[in-house]
C-alpha cells in the first residue's frame, strides 16, 4: 500500500503535482498545458486513466492555464471554490465541484483535505491527501506561515514547500519596488528563510520526502535552496521541484505490523519508468 508523488512541473510558468495510489490519482493545479501534463505522465510511466480529480489551489494562471482543456478532454470532476472559478473567469461546465476548508474529499481510498492560506488570491487553499495513513501536502503560493500550515506540516510523511525567492537575491535583483513588496509581503511567497524555519521547527521525524518548489527564476538559485537544508535533513531527502521538468517518481509504503499495533512506513526508490 504505497502513495506515489511527483510534481509534473513548478514554478511561475506553470504548476502541477501528481499523488496517487496504485488504482486512483489525483492532480493539484493544472498550469500546464493538457498536451504537456500529458507528456510528462508518459515519460514518468503515469497513466491519466488513473486520475480521477483535479484539485485547484487558486485562480492564477500559473495554476490553471491547462484546466478547462484536461478537465474537458478526461473528463474529470474540478474541486474549484466558487471564488475561484469566478476570478479565473473559469467555465467548466458540469464539471465543478465546491469544496470547503477542512472537510475532507474522498476520492476512491483517497482523502484530500484543503485548509486556508495567505496570498493573494481570492480564496487560496493548501492541500495534504492521505492514503491509508501516509499523507503528502502540497504546500506552495504562501506568504506566511500560519498556523493552517504548521498543523498540517507536523503531520507529513512527505511535502512539496515553496521556497520561492532568497532574499538578498530578491532585494538586489531588478525587480520593481512593488512586485519585490508583493513577494515577500503576508500575501505573496514564502522565502528560502521561512521554509528552512518552518522544516527545522515542525519537520516530523517520520518525513522521508521534502520537495523544494515554485522557486524563482530570477529571485533564487535551487542549489543555494537545497544546500540550506541539506545541514538540517536528518532522514528527510531533499529535492527541488522543477521549472522545467518533471521529477521523478517517489513512494512511500505503509506496512502495517498487527502483533505490535504500530504503522510503520518504509520509503520506497523513486521510479522514472513505468509502474502502472
Amino acid at each position: 500500500m504505497a502513495l506515489f508523488f511527483t510534481s509534473l512541473n513548478s514554478g511561475s510558468n506553470g504548476n502541477c503535482y501528481y499523488v496517487g495510489n496504485h488504482r486512483e490519482a489525483i492532480l493539484v493545479d493544472a498550469g500546464l498545458s493538457c498536451r504537456e501534463t500529458e507528456k510528462r505522465m508518459q515519460r514518468l510511466g503515469l497513466s491519466m486513466q488513473k486520475v480521477k480529480a483535479i484539485f485547484i489551489s487558486h485562480e492564477h494562471s500559473d495554476h490553471i492555464r491547462g484546466l478547462p482543456v484536461l478537465a474537458k478532454k478526461y473528463k474529470l470532476p474540478v474541486y474549484i471554490t466558487s471564488s475561484t472559478m469566478q476570478y479565473g473567469r473559469l467555465l467548466l461546465d458540469d464539471y465543478a465541484l465546491p469544496f470547503k476548508g477542512y472537510q475532507p474529499v474522498q476520492i476512491g481510498d483517497i482523502s484530500v483535505t484543503a485548509f486556508p492560506k495567505f496570498h493573494d488570491a481570492a480564496e487560496p487553499h493548501s492541500f495534504i491527501v492521505n492514503y491509508n495513513g501516509i499523507k503528502v501536502g502540497v504546500f506552495t503560493d504562501i506568504g506566511a506561515p500560519c498556523r493552517h500550515l504548521i498543523t498540517h506540516f507536523k503531520q507529513c510523511h512527505a511535502a512539496f514547500l515553496e521556497a520561492n525567492y532568497d532574499e538578498q537575491m530578491l532585494q538586489q535583483g531588478s525587480y520593481p519596488y512593488h512586485l519585490k513588496r508583493r513577494i515577500s509581503g503576508g500575501r505573496g511567497h514564502l522565502s528560502n528563510t521561512q521554509a528552512l524555519e518552518l522544516f527545522k521547527t515542525h519537520k516530523p521525524l517520520f518525513m522521508s520526502h521534502l520537495l523544494l518548489s515554485h522557486l524563482s527564476k530570477d529571485n533564487n538559485c535551487p542549489i543555494l535552496a537545497r544546500n540550506m537544508f541539506l545541514p538540517h535533513a536528518g532522514g528527510t531527502e531533499i529535492i527541488v521541484a522543477s521549472r522545467n521538468e518533471e521529477t521523478p517518481v517517489y513512494a512511500i509504503q505503509n506496512s502495517a505490523y498487527a502483533a505490535s499495533g504500530l504503522d510503520c512506513y518504509r520509503v520506497a526508490q523513486s521510479f522514472q519508468t513505468s509502474l502502472f
